[in-house]
């Protein structure tokens, strides 16, 4: 059986000319970067902005288990089969980060015969765009620590600083760190800290601004910092936002590949979504509904965060209207919500089929509370029995939603056939009345309480001192009337990894916020979730080579 890698190595890719000629896009409107890979003009924008819209089908999955989902494979897949029927779609998916990459979780390329490529170009430098944000963020941490050493003239409070720096990477060692060691040359001396690129508030900002105006006005938003008279200071305040939208203004423009297929996809922006809002750019999702009939989009993890912050703060900022969701879900994830040990996972159990499908239930009734309908997609297993089929099959009626068995990552877009036309007849039902779960001019407490109980199922929230602290603070600089966006672990529905299925009788636990004023959203940190994730034991790093012909291996 071929791996990945191998699979992706092997395709027959078309120039990426072709693939552009295909969508009606004039060779004048694309910035090849090598022959298989390019970015999107900005005149594209403007060429597409009075055709019509297609439909939006949103991909999001039930809390993901060591036993695996394939929520990117179903993405990928469907749009190959849309093809297969006849249907003109165009997928927008996010760019992978390095630090799954070489950590633990791999690509976010697809996997199997259902994969964007090139995928060892996706997985690693891409277009550069990663390297960009990280860039701007840093620029304008060291323009903070540059003004502080030339005199202060803002008076800002050392002990008050609000951003961080970051790296595209898992690193533990950098959550907390003291700079400006070494005497007055090197700096003040202070505690700093480093975040994953995908958490910043710029990677937040690319996603979800509408062109490079916007961009550039987001990023003067930035709160940096705090004056000795508690006056806050914005990135505008240090002069950063020009210098910073320069070095994002190629960033800014979506990236055009293909999938194994030869079928377009729009890959831009990488968000987490348990520590970040999870969702491709704006941007991207736009274009591809300008230049399909259907767009297909996914939102990180399970629906209690991708999905949750997809409505609530990327369609609610873009305008956005999803016709339809698909969740995907494994029989082997099932069982193991149903507390099946992962070395068990391949014999038939379906006493805890049924104890674990409750996780499944609980996705599509939040789902339909966003007034979205819904298709489950079981990505199928070889090890799925009949009578495990059966069960999901009875459980898909007696809730009233289809349901498509996708062979999707042996088969591509031939075993995906049957979900796209579920998905089809679903929108043409017309039955979608998107609406956002809260009124964002609530007052952050009263939102998170909202979340936490209809989507989480909590009992309610805990605040600890200094996430009230931080609330009143947000709200008193004039912030409290926008959305919020909840960092969570993404294995459970509440804010503990262990609580499989369907956990109860629980609270939320905030215990700090944040303002992402560039972004447009605060960012409620639960649990003991990090926004520097660490490397395993056995990072996948190691398993990755390169030989002396430039061949990669290892990648998945």
């Amino acid at each position: 059986m071929l791996s990945d890698i191998e699979i992706a190595q092997q395709a027959k890719m078309l120039k990426i000319g072709r693939i552009a000629e295909n969508l009606g896009i004039s060779e004048d409107d694309i910035e090849p970067y090598g022959h298989y890979k390019a970015k999107l003009s900005e005149e594209l924008f403007m060429k597409t902005a009075n055709k019509p819209e297609g439909k939006l089908i949103l991909v999001t999955a039930i809390n993901p288990t060591p036993a695996g989902e394939g929520k990117t494979t179903i993405s990928v897949g469907l749009a190959e089969a849309m093809a297969k029927i006849g249907k003109n779609a165009v997928l927008a998916l996010r760019e992978p980060s390095l630090g799954p990459v070489f950590g633990i979780k791999g690509g976010a390329a697809g996997g199997g015969y259902a994969q964007v490529v090139p995928m060892e170009d996706i997985n690693l430098h891409f277009t550069g765009d990663m390297h960009a944000i990280t860039a701007a963020n840093n620029l304008l941490c060291a323009l903070l620590d540059n003004h502080m050493q030339q005199g202060n003239g803002l008076g800002i409070d050392q002990r008050r600083i609000m951003i961080d720096r970051c790296l595209d990477m898992n690193d533990r060692a950098l959550r907390n760190i003291v700079i400006g060691m070494g005497g007055k040359i090197n700096g003040i001396p202070r505690q700093d800290s480093f975040r994953i690129t995908v958490a910043s508030e710029v990677m937040a900002i690319l996603c979800l601004a509408s062109d490079l105006t916007d961009l550039k006005e987001r990023l003067g938003r930035i709160l940096v910092a705090y004056t000795f008279e508690g006056k806050p200071v914005y990135a505008r305040d240090l002069g950063a936002h020009g210098a910073m939208t320069a070095l994002l203004k190629d960033a800014l423009k979506p990236n055009l590949v293909q999938t194994l297929e030869n079928n377009p996809a729009i890959m831009h922006g990488g968000p987490f979504a348990n520590i970040a809002h999870g969702c491709n750019s704006i941007r991207a999702t736009k274009l591809a509904l300008k230049l399909g009939d259907y767009c297909i989009t996914e939102a990180g993890f399970g629906a209690d965060l991708g999905a949750e912050k997809f409505f609530d703060i990327k369609c609610r900022f873009g305008g956005l209207k999803p016709d339809c969701a698909v969740l995907v879900a494994t029989i082997r994830a099932l069982k193991y919500n149903g507390g099946v040990p992962k070395a068990e996972l391949n014999t038939e159990n379906t006493d805890a089929l049924k104890r674990g499908i409750v996780n499944l239930k609980t996705h599509i009734e939040n789902t339909r509370k966003f007034g979205v309908p819904v298709v489950v997609a079981i990505n199928r297993f070889y090890t799925d029995t009949e009578a495990e089929i059966a069960v999901i099959k009875d459980f898909c009626a007696e809730m009233n939603v289809e349901v498509s068995l996708a062979e999707i990552f042996a088969k591509g877009g031939e075993g995906g056939t049957d979900l796209a036309r579920k998905v089809c007849s679903t929108i043409d039902r017309g039955e979608a009345n998107f609406k956002p779960l809260y009124d964002e001019k609530l007052p952050i407490k009263e939102k998170l309480e909202i979340i936490a109980k209809e989507i989480y199922r909590a009992d309610g929230v805990t605040f600890t001192s200094q996430a009230e602290k931080a609330i009143k603070a947000i709200e008193e600089l004039g912030f409290g009337d926008i959305p919020v966006c909840v960092a969570k672990t993404q294995y459970s529905l509440s804010d503990d990894p262990t609580k499989l299925g369907k956990p109860e009788n629980f609270t939320i636990t905030v215990r700090d916020v944040k303002l992402s004023a560039g972004a447009g959203f605060v960012v409620a940190l639960t649990g003991d979730i990090m926004i520097m994730p660490g490397l395993p034991k056995a990072p996948a790093a190691l398993k990755i080579d390169c030989d002396n012909n430039g061949h990669i291996s290892g990648l998945f």
